[in-house]
This record gives structure tokens, sequence and C-alpha cells, in this order.
């Protein structure tokens, strides 16, 4: 890797960076989304792109070559005069094609070189897309492919160009991780996890966490992630929580020529509206009705300005909320746009101590917005940390009532989910966390595997525990040798 990918903030596995595009001499803020330009069809003119956010795009050079009417005109005039776009462009090789039927009249020294002639600023070699389930032969046998394809791509004469390294592997996360080992010591720029568009095109978001992070283990933290097709704006936050800085989207275009209207929470049908759910330029000027009697073109242009309005609002708002030290509340509110993406989000949950390696130790604050917030990987890293403090004499550890307790060397306070606090911590974060009054069994679970691991790294002080009416199933972690005390009886 060349050194173009500076990474500013991290929050879980997201990060806010920036892509430096030396051919363009341009530098792209991450996590960004890069529209994809049919350069026969373009819903939206790519200029018009820009104006609503673009700063990267995509196009498909494997169009461009086999195209009788574009492809002298991009050579000589080179892709930005072509598209009329003045930011950074990235090209794909044919590789969709390839996926769709099964063949390509091109190999990766050829569409590299065809991609750097035109001016491409980021390149791509032909891949093998491994579509998901294949059986473990063929998803080993086309990595094997795809890997030797990237080897080639190392010999080619690329000037400035950034070239991709995809990597593949189906559904199988040790040969995704390896593949990602693999990819990244090609010393290739950027590196896109393919062949993910079957399983979100099935909502299969448990496995598309899978996939991403097997790959992402194999990586490395220094590489640029591109998840490829993944254009939808319900499922930004998820994916940039799980490491992904680059996203590209056909959706806004494919979306409006079908008449759908996207949303965070989803896709709705120009039909059933009667009014828009958006403040963007289009829903604050137009009715549905507006939209609905126009013509094709109109219709299909304006529903794709929307589409895009949304796409790049989200983004915005997965920044800023990387930002502010909150994406994973982002995450747990869109996880709630469908049962499919809340189970992707308990699987990545999964995976909280990889998680908490990047996270940072401190945020402003922590916000308690489900279940799924006591397996956040602020909660774990403070059970760490319990496992290593070191109380003495007899400690009471107290569900809110603090009646009573002069008679202890110690009294701390159990915060669920975080279990016990030193009152040295208390002002500390996430233990200031914003909390529901009413507890769900998760956040008391989780609290008791804190009191847990407090008391088994302390085996020679006196522990009580007094509580108001916490359920058997929490009282069940904590260990026989402390006194339990239910002050509800």
């Amino acid at each position: 890797m060349s050194g173009v990918f500076e990474v500013r903030e991290y929050d879980a596995r997201g990060r806010l960076g920036e892509l430096t595009v030396p051919r363009r001499g341009v530098t792209v803020d991450t996590p960004a989304l890069l529209p994809v330009v049919n350069p026969h069809v373009q819903t939206v003119p790519p200029a018009r792109l820009a104006d609503l956010g673009a700063e990267i795009l995509i196009t498909n050079s494997y169009i461009l070559h086999g195209s009788a009417e574009l492809r002298e005109p991009a050579l000589d005039r080179g892709i930005h005069d072509l598209l009329g776009f003045d930011g950074a462009v990235m090209t794909d090789s044919g590789s969709f094609q390839l996926a769709e039927y099964g063949d390509i009249d091109v190999t990766t020294p050829e569409i590299l070189r065809f991609q750097r002639d035109i001016g491409s600023d980021i390149g791509t070699p032909v891949d093998i897309p491994t579509p998901p389930d294949a059986d473990r032969e063929q998803a080993q046998r086309e990595w094997t492919t795809t890997r030797e394809r990237l080897d080639q791509a190392t010999g080619v004469e690329t000037g400035e160009m950034l070239v991709t390294a995809p990597v593949q592997g189906s559904t199988y996360p040790d040969l995704r991780e390896r593949a990602g080992g693999e990819a990244a010591a090609t010393g290739l720029d950027v590196f896109p996890i393919g062949a993910v568009v079957p399983l979100l095109n099935e909502y299969r978001f448990a496995d598309v966490a899978e996939v991403v992070v097997a790959a992402k283990r194999g990586l490395g933290e220094a590489a640029p992630v591109h998840l490829f097709g993944a254009g939808h704006p319900m499922m930004f936050a998820f994916a940039v929580a799980m490491g992904c800085d680059l996203f590209d989207s056909a959706a806004y275009a494919l979306y409006a020529r079908d008449d759908r209207y996207l949303t965070v929470r989803g896709t709705e049908h120009l039909a059933d509206l009667s009014e828009f759910p958006c403040s963007c330029p289009v829903c604050t000027e137009l009715t549905p009705a507006n939209i609905r009697d126009g013509h094709d073109e109109r219709r299909h242009r304006l529903l794709a300005e929307h589409n895009l309005h949304v796409s790049f609002a989200e983004m915005r708002r997965v920044r800023q909320a990387l930002s502010g030290g909150n994406l994973l509340e982002l995450v747990e509110t869109r996880a709630r746009a469908h049962p499919a993406l809340l189970d992707g989000y308990r699987r990545l949950l999964a995976e909280s101590e990889w998680l908490e390696r990047t996270d940072p130790v401190s945020k402003d604050a922590f916000f308690y917005l489900s279940a799924e917030s006591a397996r956040r990987p602020e909660v774990r890293r403070h059970h760490q940390r319990l496992a290593r403090l070191d109380p003495a004499g007899s400690v009471v550890l107290t569900d809110g009532d603090t009646s009573g307790t002069d008679e202890y060397d110690e009294h701390w306070r159990v915060c669920p989910p975080f279990g016990p606090v030193p009152p040295a911590l208390s002002d500390v974060y996430p233990l200031t966390a914003q909390l529901p009054e009413r507890r769900d069994y998760q956040a008391l679970d989780a609290a008791a595997e804190g009191i847990r691991r407090l008391v088994e790294a302390n085996p020679d002080v006196t522990f009580t525990f007094r509580h108001r009416d916490w359920p058997q199933s929490a009282l069940a972690t904590v260990p026989e040798r402390v006194t339990v005390e239910d002050l509800s009886q």
C-alpha cells in the first residue's frame, strides 16, 4: 500500500479518514459514497452529481472499452471530460459482466492499461466474484485465479492511478480472511470486498457481517475498504461500524427507474405515497402527484435526485456520528428498520472483542437504547478493567439503595449494564451513561457478569450485593460466596 489512506478518528471499527487520489490531486473524505454512472444511461448527469455531494464516482471501463461509440472519445478526451465530472473517478473492470454472463473478452493487464489511458484515478483488475453459498472448492479455485490476476496487476505500469485488490471467498470466513491477507500483501491501494450484492439483495445482513469482519481481519487496519454494491442508506452506519470506508450505489438510479423512493428505513413505491416524508429540495418543491404526472425521463430523474439526497445525507450523518462518538447509537437506531438488519447488528456485536480494540476509551456520552447496548465494546472494556481492580476488606455492591452501608469498608454502586462502579470512576465515561429507568434483562445480565469478574479477581475480599427484584437468571451469574440481599422482600 502506498500510504494514500489516513485515519483521523475511530468509533467501534468505523473510521473518519482521508483517501488521497494522487492522479487527480484531490483528497476524498471517508466514509464516502460513489454514485455509479452508466456510460450509456445517465439518469442524473455526472456534473449534477457533484452538486448533490459526490466527491468521487464509479463507472464501468469494460463498457467503455467495448463501446464503438464511447471508446475513442474516452481515450481522446479522458474519462473526466467525457463524463463532465471534475472529481475523482474510479472504474470497474468488467467483473460484474463476468458474474452476470460468465465470460468477458479482456485480461487484467489490458483493462488496467485501458483504465490508465482514459485517465481513471482508481482502476480495478478483473477479479472473479464467487457467489454466496458456492461450494468450497469453487471458492478456493476462483480466489486462486483472482490472486494471480492481482499479481499481474502489480506488474502493469499504471502511473499515479491507484489500483484495487478485490477480496473474494464467497461465504467462507476463513477464505475471506486469507484472501484479505493475500490482497494486502500485493501492496495495491484500495481493497473492495466483492460479491456481497446477492447477500444484500436477500437481506442476509448477518452473513454480510461475517464476510466483512473476516476480510477486515485479513486486511489489517491500514487498508481502505470498499464494500462493492452496498448502496442502500439503511445499512451505511452498520457497514461503517465494521470498518468499511467506500460504498458504490447504483440503487439511486435503478430504484428510480422502478418508481421506488428511498428512505433510511427502506423503499416506498411512488404510487403508494400521498406525501413525501423528506425535506430534500425535490420533496419540498413537489408532491408525489406532481412527479407521477410527469413523463418517464423527468419522473426518473427527480426520483433519482431524491434518492441521492437521502443517500448523501445519511453518509454525512454517519460521518458526524463518527466525529461525535455515537456511531453505534446510530447503528442501533437503523437496525430497527428491518429484522434482518437487527440480526446483522447482533452478529457484529458477537465480535465485541474485535470492535473494542479500536473503539475510543473516552467519548461524550453512552446512550443505552436497546438490549443490544448491553453487548457494546464499552461494556466489555469495563468488565476487563474490573478484573484488574483491587478493593480491600468488605465491599457492598448496591443497586441504588445506599442506606445501611456504613458498616462496610467500601461502597460501590452497580450500574447496569456495566456492573460494579468504584467511587473514583463514577464520573468517568462510559459510567455516566444515559440509561432507561426500566431496565431489561440483558442489562442486568451484563451487570451480573461484571460482578462475577470483580469477585473472582479478588478472592480475599468479602462481597455483599444488595438489589431490588433482580431476576434469578441474572443472579445465577453472581458467585456463591457473595452475600445477596433482596431489598424488595
